[in-house]
């Protein structure tokens, strides 16, 4: 039988408010088969990037919060360090960052825990089974959590065509080396211009592969592609060689979201948030207009079906003149092409459930409002 998501829209009366949809969407959706008396639950989630205003807002993280906590757990909340440098690059700055947006236990009711350790290079290595990966390096905290909340933000993206359920999983809870890994050819390059042979880069690479004359120079067949010298070089030398296009690196990011899921495939429940879509990925230091009005909240057990329903009711809706939308406004009309008519979004989907992370076939319930 094809997986079952549960959708509800954003109408709302006085007994029946916003948060009582989002406590029903994950009741129905099974959160109390997943989440056991005394589990430590990860709710993984983005923190935004600073000047960015379309992350999830804290008070719906605290209804989640309060129910998991209603149900015996202990829940975190949680995402990794940044491959690129911002306001997220390192566990201090990515924990002032998360203040600044209101997740403060005061806030949320639970502490913040940055995944994958101080500077993003505190993993476990995890089988997987498949086309690029045959080991994947996720963050240690996502690994020894015993449950998994994963609360989306459904939006456009660069590369992916679309971020949801999948990337929050793949790309958030990879090691800096994993992020790396998705990105590109795993070595680093230097920018030269950049680069004033200070040797910082040396002392950091636990695997003697970069040597400095003039200039720091990288050597590929020494480098593991940790990402060690990218955070630690003071100049912003050593930057991420961006040479996986959009097709490669979606198949990546599903293999990584399998990794991420290992052994937690029935201790996982998703929770997508279909509002203020905007074209692009929070990690951006702003956010354009939402391509489209608010559609609602998506929940389930199956990541793949999940987006699947968030793209298929973002694109059955009306797309917004006043946009980065460029084509494809009509109702059923292809919103994320729209955007970015040369990244085939699908990618990501169907490999996902070539290799075994879900279905994209599935159930929509739809919760009276």
């Amino acid at each position: 039988m094809d997986p079952e998501i549960f959708f509800a829209d954003l109408r709302t009366r006085h007994r029946r408010t916003l948060f009582d949809k989002i406590d029903e969407l994950l009741r129905r959706a099974g959160i109390e088969r997943c989440v056991r008396t005394g589990d430590l639950v990860a709710v993984k989630l983005h923190f935004g990037e600073r000047g960015n205003a379309s992350f999830l807002r804290p008070v719906f993280v605290r209804r989640v919060v309060d129910l998991i906590k209603e149900l015996g757990a202990k829940p975190f909340l949680t995402d990794t360090n940044t491959l690129y440098r911002g306001s997220r690059t390192d566990a201090v700055s990515h924990l002032e960052t998360a203040v600044l947006h209101g997740f403060s236990y005061a806030t949320v009711g639970a502490p913040v825990v940055i995944a994958g350790g101080l500077r993003g290079n505190t993993g476990l290595k995890i089988p997987v089974s498949g086309k690029h990966f045959r080991e994947a390096s996720v963050a240690a905290e996502i690994v020894h959590a015993d449950a998994l909340v994963v609360l989306s933000h459904f939006k456009g993206h660069d590369v992916a065509g679309f971020g949801g359920a999948i990337k929050n999983l793949g790309m958030g809870c990879a090691t800096r080396e994993g992020k790396l890994a998705q990105h590109s050819d795993v070595s680093p390059k230097v920018k030269a211009k950049r680069c004033v042979a200070c040797g910082e880069c040396v002392k950091w690479c636990a695997h003697a592969a970069i040597t400095v004359d003039e200039k720091a120079r990288i050597h590929p067949d020494r480098c593991v592609g940790c990402g060690e010298c990218i955070l630690t070089c003071p100049t912003g030398a050593i930057q991420i060689r961006w040479t996986e296009g959009p097709l490669t690196m979606q198949e990546k990011m599903a293999e990584y979201a399998l990794a991420a899921l290992h052994g937690k495939q029935d201790r996982a429940v998703f929770l997508n948030f279909l509002t203020q879509i905007s074209p692009a990925c929070d990690c951006h230091g702003h956010n354009d207009a939402a391509i489209v009005p608010d559609v609602g909240l998506t929940a389930g057990r199956d990541p793949v079906a999940i987006d699947q329903a968030s793209v298929d009711l973002v694109n059955a809706c009306p797309g917004r003149e006043n946009s980065a939308l460029r084509c494809n406004h009509e109702p059923g009309g292809d919103k994320f092409r729209g955007v970015y008519p040369q990244i085939d979004w699908s990618v990501q989907l169907s490999h996902a459930e070539r290799i075994g992370l879900g279905t994209r076939r599935y159930r929509l319930t739809r919760l009276d409002s």
